[in-house]
């Protein structure tokens, strides 16, 4: 993070960041496997997109060292299996369908926000246009259900009901987005943010915890309340990721600064300053209403921070990861137990990038 330190890891202690690193690292070692399985059977020009988006082959397709990204997903639902007592490897399947869908919605939105960069380097559209972007993403979202549907595990047809109705959620989501987009700043109201916050990034890791559930073989009532964890903490992870599209270091987010108030983007903490009612908001609406401009990124990142925005965020977040630690608290009752979905929530809300 560019500036302060409310944003940073605060009460996340070391054996904490460690069990959620270690967490992640060990769902990537599982997952991907199965993840270059089901991509390497994508027709040739869509395997081939699919591939350099996960950071596998460079744009010629020769090999790549990169990354697939945090593997937060996958990791909530593994362990969400274990948590409730079942067996992580049962459900490998289910990690890779959600991370698919995942990737499927990183290439479309992509697309649709014309962002240029995404783990640091060129993204898909860019690299291979518009239409083979597109079809890449909607294969993923093919493989995702392809792989529930041959999986014999008897929770998998209640999974892929759960992630079927996830996605229209998350499609409905990326639309109140675009539509919030085309409005006057002042013609957006903080509740309208939330909802599609909510729709857009809280909804995928509440499907996934709820995964973990269904594969564990526990009830109706613990998935849904594993729903639950994984949307309240997902809107944190939101709140968090506006800020940082805000003051966010472009060596560490792979993203140019203040990319999102370029794009104008209604982000939580913009929204929240926007209506304040301060000098400082009718400055930001001012601003907001111009062409980009040399210096204008400045003074609208000091001018939300300055209306409250970036306070209201971080406040928010915190309020909402406290609502998550309650409903984790009737799923998963016994502490230990709980302990890596709680390591994994405070990992992705207190990261600093």
């Amino acid at each position: 993070m560019a500036q302060g330190t409310a944003e940073g890891h605060g009460g996340l202690d070391d054996h904490e960041g460690q069990e959620a690193a270690e967490i992640l690292a060990a769902a990537r070692v599982c997952v991907d496997p199965e993840l270059r399985r089901a991509i390497d059977s994508l027709p040739g020009s869509m395997r081939r997109v699919a591939l350099y988006h996960f950071g596998w082959e460079h744009a010629d397709g020769t090999p790549a060292a990169g990354h697939a990204g945090k593997a937060i997903r996958p990791a909530l639902v593994l362990t969400a299996v274990r948590a409730l007592g079942g067996d992580p490897a049962t459900a490998v399947r289910a990690a890779a369908a959600v991370e698919l869908t995942h990737n499927f919605t990183l290439l479309h939105d992509d697309v649709m926000d014309r962002d240029t960069t995404r783990r640091h380097r060129p993204t898909a559209w860019t690299v291979f246009g518009d239409a083979d972007a597109i079809l890449a993403g909607d294969a993923m979202q093919a493989l995702a259900q392809q792989l529930l549907a041959e999986d014999p595990h008897p929770g998998a047809s209640a999974a892929a009901t759960r992630l079927a109705s996830c996605v229209v959620e998350l499609c409905a989501g990326q639309h109140a987005d675009c539509a919030l987009e085309r409005r006057g700043p002042d013609e957006v109201t903080l509740d309208e943010c939330l909802a599609m916050a909510e729709a857009k990034t809280g909804a995928l890791l509440g499907c996934a915890c709820a995964l973990g559930a269904v594969y564990s073989g526990a009830g109706r009532g613990a998935a849904d309340a594993l729903d639950g964890f994984g949307r309240e903490a997902g809107l944190a992870f939101q709140l968090i990721d506006d800020v940082i599209g805000i003051w966010g270091d472009p060596a560490r987010t792979g993203k140019p600064a203040g990319a999102d108030l370029a794009a104008r983007k209604k982000s939580l903490p913009v929204v929240a300053a926007l209506a304040s009612g301060t000098p400082a908001a009718a400055e930001l609406a001012e601003l907001y209403g111009q062409k980009p401009a040399e210096g204008n990124l400045d003074r609208m990142a000091r001018a939300v921070e300055e209306a409250g925005g970036r306070d209201w965020a971080l406040l928010h977040a915190a309020d909402r990861m406290s609502r998550a630690i309650n409903q984790l608290a009737g799923a998963v009752p016994v502490p230990e137990a709980a302990g890596g979905l709680l390591a994994l929530a405070e990992f992705v809300t207190r990261r600093t990038h």
